[in-house]
C-alpha cells in the first residue's frame, strides 16, 4: 500500500497526461517526486545560462573571424567539413550574422564532483514535455524550477508575434509535445494563431516567425526549404535556431581546449567565465588524422598517432567517440560510443572509421565522466507499487534568451538505471521536473 498523498500525486500526473501523449510511441516511468536540488546548485544553474550564452556568442565570433582571415583558416575549415557549399554560403550572410539560438539546453551529467556538460543540444527536444511536467507537478509542489508557467512563457518569448513550429519527419517523435505547447500558447495568447506544421510542405507567411525543429542535415528532405531561407534572408521571417550549421557542432568543446585558441577564449569570455567553463566542459579532442611531427604527442593522451588508442586497456578507454554534427548520427545518442564498453576489435574499428571519414563527418573524442548514483522512486505498473531505483541523472536546464537576458525556465531530470552508462530518454527511465529542496543540507 502507498500513502494517500502519494496516490493522489500519481493520480494527478496520470490524469493530466494528454490523450495524444507527449512523445510519439514512447513512454517513461512516472514518479510522484520531482528531482530536488539545493539552493547552491540552483544558483549555479541560474548563472550557467549566461555563461553558455556568452560562449555561443564567442563561437559565432570565432567562426566569422576565421572566415575573414583574422583567426586561423583551419577553424572554419573544420566547422564547414562535409556541408554543402550553398548552406555554408547562407550561414555567412550578413543579414543573420549576429543571430544566435534563443533556447540553450545543455545536457548536464551529475557527478560526485558536481557536474559536467556532455554537450549543448542545438535543436532540443523536451520543451513541451518539461512545460507539461512543470505545470502538472506545480499542482502539488510550489518549488518547481520555473513554476507552472515558466516554460510556456519562455517559449512565447521565442515567437512573440505569432509563429509556427516547423517540424520535419525526422523529428516527428517530438511533434505531440510541440502540439501541446502550441495549444497552451493559444489558450494564453488567443490574439495569435500558433501552429505546428510539417517542414516538408511549409510555406513561410508574413509576420509568422519560425521555430526550427529540424536538423540541417535534413534539408534535402524538405522540398520547399529555399522559400523559407529566402524569406529569412529578406527579413520577412526570423528563424530560431538560426541556419548556422557551424554553431551546431560538438567540436566546439575540442576547440575550447585547443592551446592556440586559449587567448581568444580568455578575451571573449573574460577570465572568470573562462575558468568556470574549464571546470565543467570535458576535455575533448578533434580526431584530425593529419600526421604530427615526430617529436609531438597528442595532449593528455601522450600518443603520437590516434591509432595508438587501439592499444589502450579497457580501464584506460574511459573515452567517448562522438560524431560532431551534420549527420543523422550527430543527434540523440546515435553517434556515441564509450570505449570501455567496446571489445578491443570494435574500438579499433570505430577509431579507424572516425579517421577515414574525418573530411566529411568529423568525430571528437571526449573524456567520459561517470554519473553519480541517486535513489529515486517510481510507480511500477506491474506490481502496483512504488519502487526505488538506483540511477544516474542527466539534468537538462532550459534557458531562454529574452531581450538579452538569459532566464532559466525549467529543468528536466532523466534518471536511468545505474548500469546504463549513457544517459538518455528510455522506457525504463524516470522523467521528472526539477525543484528546489526545502530542507536545509
Amino acid at each position: 500500500m502507498i500513502a494517500t498523498a502519494e496516490q493522489e500525486k500519481l493520480e494527478t500526473i496520470r490524469a493530466a497526461l494528454p490523450k495524444e501523449g507527449l512523445f510519439a510511441a514512447k513512454d517513461w516511468l512516472i514518479s510522484p517526486d520531482p528531482f530536488k536540488i539545493d539552493n547552491h546548485f540552483e544558483r549555479e544553474l541560474e548563472q550557467l545560462g549566461h555563461r553558455l550564452f556568452v560562449f555561443q556568442r564567442a563561437c559565432n565570433q570565432l567562426y566569422q573571424l576565421s572566415v575573414k582571415g583574422k583567426q586561423p583558416a583551419w577553424i572554419a575549415k573544420y566547422l564547414d567539413a562535409g556541408k554543402p557549399a550553398e548552406l555554408i554560403e547562407f550561414s555567412r550572410r550578413k543579414e543573420i550574422r549576429d543571430d544566435l539560438p534563443r533556447i540553450i539546453r545543455p545536457d548536464l551529467i551529475l557527478t560526485d564532483e558536481g557536474y559536467t556538460i556532455a554537450e549543448i543540444d542545438s535543436v532540443p527536444g523536451g520543451i513541451g514535455l518539461t512545460a507539461w511536467l512543470n505545470e502538472t507537478y506545480s499542482r502539488f509542489d510550489s518549488e518547481i524550477i520555473g513554476g507552472a508557467e515558466g516554460m510556456i512563457e519562455g517559449f512565447h518569448s521565442v515567437l512573440p508575434r505569432c509563429g509556427d513550429v516547423v517540424i520535419s519527419e525526422e523529428a516527428s517523435t517530438y511533434r505531440p509535445e510541440m502540439e501541446w505547447m502550441a495549444a497552451r500558447l493559444q489558450d494564453r495568447h488567443p490574439e495569435c494563431e500558433w501552429r505546428v506544421v510539417a517542414a516538408e510542405n511549409y510555406e513561410p507567411q508574413p509576420n509568422r516567425d519560425v521555430y526550427r525543429f529540424f536538423e540541417l542535415f535534413d534539408l534535402p528532405n524538405i522540398p520547399k526549404i529555399d522559400n523559407l531561407l529566402r524569406a529569412n534572408a529578406e527579413g520577412r521571417v526570423t528563424i530560431t535556431p538560426p541556419i548556422k550549421p557551424y554553431l551546431e557542432e560538438k567540436m566546439w568543446f575540442a576547440l575550447f581546449w585547443m592551446q592556440p585558441l586559449r587567448e581568444f577564449w580568455r578575451r571573449e569570455l573574460g577570465e572568470k567565465y573562462f575558468q568556470q567553463l574549464h571546470k565543467v566542459i570535458p576535455y575533448s579532442w578533434l580526431l584530425d588524422p593529419m600526421p604530427l611531427p615526430q617529436h609531438a604527442v597528442i595532449p593528455r593522451l601522450e600518443v603520437h598517432d590516434w591509432r595508438e588508442l587501439a592499444r589502450f586497456s579497457q580501464k584506460d578507454r574511459q573515452l567517448l567517440l562522438k560524431v560532431s554534427g551534420f549527420s543523422p548520427l550527430g543527434w540523440g545518442s546515435r553517434g556515441i560510443s564509450l570505449g570501455s564498453d567496446l571489445a578491443h576489435s570494435e574500438w579499433e574499428k570505430r577509431i579507424e572509421n572516425a579517421l577515414t571519414t574525418f573530411e566529411t563527418s568529423p568525430t571528437i573524442l571526449q573524456q567520459f565522466h561517470k554519473g553519480k548514483q541517486f535513489e529515486d522512486r517510481y510507480w511500477d505498473t506491474q506490481s502496483g507499487e512504488l519502487k526505488t531505483m538506483k540511477g544516474r541523472v542527466r539534468l537538462c536546464p532550459y534557458y531562454f534568451v529574452e531581450a538579452d537576458k538569459v532566464k532559466l525556465r525549467g529543468a528536466l531530470a532523466t534518471i536511468v538505471p545505474a548500469d546504463k552508462k549513457l544517459i538518455h530518454g528510455m522506457r525504463d527511465g524516470i522523467l521528472v521536473p526539477t525543484a528546489r529542496s526545502t530542507t536545509t543540507p
